[in-house]
């Protein structure tokens, strides 16, 4: 019998999954698309049907429908299982609970806790205002119980007996932020969550992964919202809210609704805008912005109408824009915020989405609204829109808005394009550096994910009687690759050696091609190796021909032709 791997593979076929997330485009008997990973204009992804491969020869992503769905979902294997699982119509067989990585225990943990906080909300009496309170709101029952909405009574060890009680350690809840070690104390923990409504958040597979705790009744000196912290399983700068239920609805719309709240984004939700999605207890970040991109290059961003919401929006249309995405911002009533006028206003969120405006003339208008004296109109446009207009893609665009300005303010658009220019400049400093960072962190991934994977049939390999693969032989050409001992290698992902452990075994046990399948993630983690050696080198020869050190610039260009050559006669995989 297949194993649960072979058979999501044998009945998802790639360019069916892949085509779910990005538009393909049939050449022969392949497809190409332009790569989600990373920003280019003519297409260089490519889906192999036959070998139910893709390769993007811009940035080198590759893999399986796996590996895609873990990077374009940032969710782990697991989560890429389920996600699989689902959409095959496979029902997955759970493993023996003593063989569960720790990760899949803390998943469990937070699991429970969410289904504590629920009962909670649903079956006390003395809770029910709380119930009252979120419909008073606009939240319908409904509502509440699909988002999984909970509650955490006023009591210092309540939801830590309960788990104690269903077996979790102290230390398992403190790893996924659940309790508070007591100061002083070794031994001595109390709940972090108390007296909150509690939103759970959610991964892209829909597993929680934190939570987000608002005050219910509680004295000035307390935080209104308290989030989790961040954990192995909880980024806070990767998640946001409503994303999981969103993802479909923004691909088919063609653009997100970006708002700041929970009950912003789950009345929005609730009102039929299923394209909507929340930052979470953080500034909307790269990795954000990223995440929506890969679905849409739009965005329409509702943020509170208050100065703090226009720099937030400032800030976020910063980032949004150094992507080359379209941004708008819908204006809300002074005093309102997305919840609030969809409470008020159900049926005019419509038209306050329909009414958005790009950001640069968002923020003209705002600095227009303020009517400040001409100078200082003259500084605030330099400082607030013209950032903006610089990070335009084409000229005609930048024309229509310096035109714009000119329009609105009576400033010369000669003065304009001259201030615009020094603006450019800063700009493309600035794209450069996020598109550095970006790529970084791509083949960083990539990389990393490769050893974890070698690292996992290691480990599983050692512990059989008979392993399919010469484990020495393996070990030593792990090690020749990274440049390191193995046993410091293996030794980085030792924490986690159950998962991956439990991961080689799901995916390779029923694999005959254990050997083929090492043998090709050897040689790509060795050209992912390559390539971030001759990428460093090559940035440290532009810098030595920068400060004209001709012995410095020598030695790199060699280094860079060594790699090169290493490069070009790496095996060619089939």
């Amino acid at each position: 019998m297949s194993s649960q791997v072979e058979q999501i593979k044998e009945r998802l076929g790639i360019q069916d999954v892949l085509g779910s997330y990005i538009k393909l485009e049939k050449t022969g008997g392949n497809y190409k698309a332009r790569c989600p990973f990373h920003n280019e204009k003519t297409p260089s992804f490519f889906i192999s049907p036959g070998r139910n491969t893709y390769y993007c020869f811009g940035c080198g992503a590759k893999g399986d429908i796996f590996s895609f769905v873990q990077e374009f979902e940032g969710v782990d294997f697991m989560g890429s299982l389920k996600i699989l699982a689902e959409r095959a119509g496979i029902e997955l067989v759970k493993e023996n609970p003593k063989a569960r990585s720790e990760r899949e225990h803390l998943y469990a943990c937070l699991e429970s806790a969410t289904i504590f906080f629920q009962k909670n909300l649903y079956t006390k009496e003395e809770n029910k205002e709380v119930v009252e309170y979120l419909q008073k709101r606009g939240l319908t029952k409904d509502t509440i119980k699909e988002w999984r909405i909970g509650f955490a009574e006023d009591d210092w060890r309540r939801l830590s007996t309960y788990l104690k009680e269903k077996r979790f350690t102290d230390d398992e809840m403190m790893k996924v932020g659940l309790i508070i070690q007591k100061e002083g104390s070794r031994n001595d923990y109390y709940d972090r969550f108390r007296g909150r409504i509690m939103f759970p958040l959610f991964d892209s597979s829909g597993r929680v992964i934190g939570f987000s705790g608002r005050i219910f009744k509680g004295d000035e000196k307390m935080a209104k919202y308290l989030n989790s912290p961040e954990t192995m399983l909880f980024n806070k700068s990767e998640v946001l809210y409503g994303f999981h239920k969103a993802k479909t609805a923004i691909r088919e719309k063609d653009f997100a609704i970006l708002v700041e709240g929970q009950m912003d984004m789950l009345m929005s939700q609730q009102a039929g805008f299923k394209n909507t999605v929340a930052v979470s207890g953080t500034a909307l970040t790269v990795s954000h912005l990223e995440r929506v991109q890969r679905l849409a290059n739009k965005v329409v961003m509702a943020f509170d109408p208050d100065s703090a919401g226009v720099k937030a929006a400032g800030r976020s249309a910063r980032i949004a824009l150094s992507l080359g995405m379209e941004v708008k911002v819908a204006a809300l009533p002074t005093g309102e915020d997305p919840a609030l006028f969809i409470l008020n206003h159900p049926d005019k969120w419509q038209g306050v989405l329909d009414s958005s405006v790009h950001i640069i003339e968002f923020s003209l208008n705002h600095l227009l609204a303020l009517k400040l004296e001409e100078r200082a109109m003259a500084k605030e446009i330099n400082a607030q829109v013209l950032p903006f207009i610089a990070q335009l893609p084409n000229a005609m665009e930048k024309s229509h808005f310096v035109s714009l300005i000119n329009h609105k303010t009576g400033f010369k658009e000669e003065m304009i394009w001259e201030d615009l220019k020094k603006a450019e400049k800063m700009a493309g400093d600035e794209y450069r550096v996020v598109e550095e960072i970006k790529n970084e962190r791509i083949l960083y991934s990539r990389k990393n994910n490769i050893e974890r994977k070698i690292a996992g049939i290691l480990f599983w390999q050692e512990l059989q009687t008979e392993p399919v693969l010469d484990v020495e032989l393996i070990k030593g050409r792990f090690a020749h690759i990274t440049g390191e001992p193995v046993t410091e290698t293996l030794k980085r992902h030792e924490q986690g050696k159950d998962e991956l452990i439990l991961e080689a075994e799901i995916f390779f046990d029923k694999s005959k091609r254990l050997n083929e399948e090492t043998e090709e993630l050897l040689v790509n983690l060795e050209e992912d190796s390559l390539k971030a050696a001759f990428g460093k080198a090559l940035a440290g020869l532009s810098q030595a021909e920068k400060l004209k050190d001709k012995d410095k610039a020598k030695e790199l260009l060699e280094r860079c032709k060594e790699l090169s050559d290493r490069l070009s006669k790496l095996p060619k995989l089939k």
